[in-house]
């Protein structure tokens, strides 16, 4: 599974997300801002649409659910978060493939600490279907 930037794709830059992450329980107490960049790679291609926003990913649907993701779990690890990010996506929308690329900033004297995950159609079908317990 491979998708290229020069495939059509839609991408989410900087989305702010309020999730309880981190290991430590004191951590998780608190909610904290993460930052996703999201690309949605849809099943078909991006043209031909005729301006008509039913032929396309509603990007600010995209960002709902991801936000509602985000919020409706308890996670100790931020690629936990990113692998359901990217399932619910591709649960719900037509693609072929999405990549989701969280930042944390947590770490003193440094920018943020980050994953990145691409997922596509066929991992959803092997997917687990519960989402991660609460702690």
């Amino acid at each position: 599974m491979k998708f290229s930037e020069q495939e059509d794709h839609i991408g989410i830059h900087g989305l702010g997300l309020v999730v309880r992450v981190g290991v430590p329980e004191i951590e998780r107490a608190i909610p904290q801002r993460l930052e996703a960049d999201i690309t949605l790679w849809p099943q078909r291609r991006l043209s031909g649409l005729g301006d008509d926003l039913v032929g396309t990913i509603d990007y600010s649907a995209a960002a709902v659910t991801c936000r509602a993701t985000a919020a409706s779990g308890v996670f100790q690890l931020i690629e936990t978060l990113a692998e359901q990010l990217c399932y619910a996506l591709l649960a719900a929308f037509p693609l072929q493939g999405v990549r989701v690329s969280l930042r944390k900033f947590i770490l003193p004297d440094t920018e943020a600490v980050s994953v990145s995950l691409t997922r596509s159609q066929d991992d959803l079908s092997a997917a687990p279907t519960s989402a991660p317990p609460s702690r």
